[in-house]
């Protein structure tokens, strides 16, 4: 028995064996337990270990799948481009001067070789191959190796549709050029496949690490739409972004995006944010992302606020998520391999629709970058066909599962408010599988607990 019960109700409630109690309030989602955030050189041998295994057998795979038999990659000391950073080990914190990367296939089932056209060697996972002392012109320094090599087709990162496959950079381009020989030249083609599929392909120890990472994700937003950081009529919608970024910091992880936390509230006609005060009644929404160990994070969850008397979110809040998990089973279940991201997105909006839905699907890849390699599927300001979502859907990939479903709550006088879920998952190629689960009830907030 609570002190706050004996002084609502006063001694007399407890004679004679009358008990009286509180209606229980509603469990709402469960808050995810902290998994430990490892210390840095654990880390680094597991980055180190999951590059030299992504570098043995993603490399050799997407480069005969384009039939490339040489991938050159330029990169310049804090210009790193989107791949080679992914390549760096965890020990080497950016390119040195510049860093040329080779790859060269030389068929009959042998490995890749792998080449640094630099002094030294990159972590043991790349032979250094130059020596200025010899010849003292980085540029033709490539230009032997290729020639050694002779390579049907020379493959460089350039794409005007995606940033991750434009890598190699205008001035880069001519002095390689002009380095080769014209028959060497001629071979040179513009990729803008490698990089994508280099960047999106994720591999069982990644996955199963991936897990953990968004577990801990999951964990940072739990807690902040709690009573332990927020309460009532007191915290601001900027102070809990602010709580996150410390939090994250305190952990030791980083994130690639400002947390946002919105405010959807009986008779406002827009989400609020900022220094609005949140208040009993609300439904908190907060779009939150890390990064750890290389992968990055980006989930949306949301919390209600219980008024007094209350003892879960009203129906039609708790119906609207509902309604945005129905889309989130639309969208998961028209993934196929090889097909495009829009022909996902128009599969997912017509299942959607024909269940009486109102759906916006804007997901996207994620990985080593957050709003990543590999196609989108819709866009919140446009729902029909993209050229960035032209791509192929690929197995092994990771997605964010990022949509709204536009629902009236009959308790706010048929207000319709768009009930925004994001989601992290992977696709295997035969079914999408959320990482660390989803959310499918409120966090509560107030009330007795």
């Amino acid at each position: 028995m609570t002190n706050r019960f004996l002084t609502f109700f006063g001694p007399a409630a407890m004679v004679a064996g009358l008990v009286m109690s509180a209606p229980a309030i509603a469990a709402g989602a469960a808050r995810t337990p902290y998994p430990a955030v490892l210390p840095l050189r654990d880390q680094a041998g597991i980055i180190n270990g999951w590059l030299k295994e992504r570098l043995d057998t993603v490399v050799p795979r997407i480069m005969r799948e384009r039939g490339v038999d040489m991938w050159v990659l330029v990169a310049r000391e804090n210009f790193e481009e989107p791949v080679v950073a992914t390549m760096l080990d965890a020990e080497s914190m950016a390119a040195r001067r510049r860093t040329i990367l080779i790859f060269f296939d030389p068929g009959q089932g042998r490995p890749v070789e792998r080449l640094t056209v630099s002094r030294y060697g990159l972590g043991g996972l790349f032979e250094a191959a130059w020596s200025p002392e010899a010849q003292p012109d980085q540029w033709r320094r490539l230009a032997e190796l290729i020639a050694e090599r002779s390579p049907r087709r020379i493959a460089i990162n350039s794409s005007p549709m995606t940033a991750y496959a434009d890598g190699m950079t205008l001035s880069a381009h001519d002095e390689m050029m002009a380095a080769l020989p014209p028959a060497l030249r001629a071979r040179v083609v513009r990729d803008e496949v490698l990089a994508v599929r280099w960047l999106e392909t994720r591999i069982p120890a990644e996955v199963e690490r991936y897990r953990e990472i968004v577990r801990l994700a999951h964990a940072i937003i739990g807690e902040g739409l709690s009573d332990k950081v927020v309460t009532p009529g007191v915290t601001r919608a900027s102070d809990l972004v602010w709580w996150y970024r410390e939090k994250i910091r305190a952990l030791g992880v980083d994130t690639w995006f400002q947390p946002s936390v919105g405010i959807n509230r009986r008779g406002a006609a827009a989400m609020l944010s900022g220094d609005t005060v949140i208040e009993p009644g609300d439904m908190i929404w907060t779009d939150f992302g890390i990064t750890y160990l290389r992968l990055a994070t980006d989930t949306q969850q949301n919390a209600y606020v219980l008024r007094p008397g209350e003892t879960d979110a009203p129906k039609g809040l708790r119906d609207g998520l509902a309604a945005s998990n129905r889309v989130q089973d639309a969208l998961t279940a028209a993934f196929r391999t090889g097909i495009s991201g829009n022909e996902v997105l128009a599969r997912a909006r017509a299942a959607a629709i024909a269940a009486g839905l109102e759906p916006s699907i804007y997901s996207h890849p994620i990985g080593y970058h957050g709003h990543a390699a590999g196609p989108s599927i819709g866009f919140w300001d446009n729902q029909k066909p993209d050229p960035r979502g032209d791509g192929p859907v690929n197995a092994d990939t990771a997605w964010s599962i990022e949509l709204s479903a536009t629902h009236k709550v009959p308790e706010w006088d048929n207000q319709p408010v768009g009930f925004r879920t994001e989601e992290d998952a992977f696709f295997d190629g035969r079914s999408v599988t959320y990482l660390d689960g989803r959310q499918t009830q409120y966090y509560l907030i107030g009330g007795a607990k």
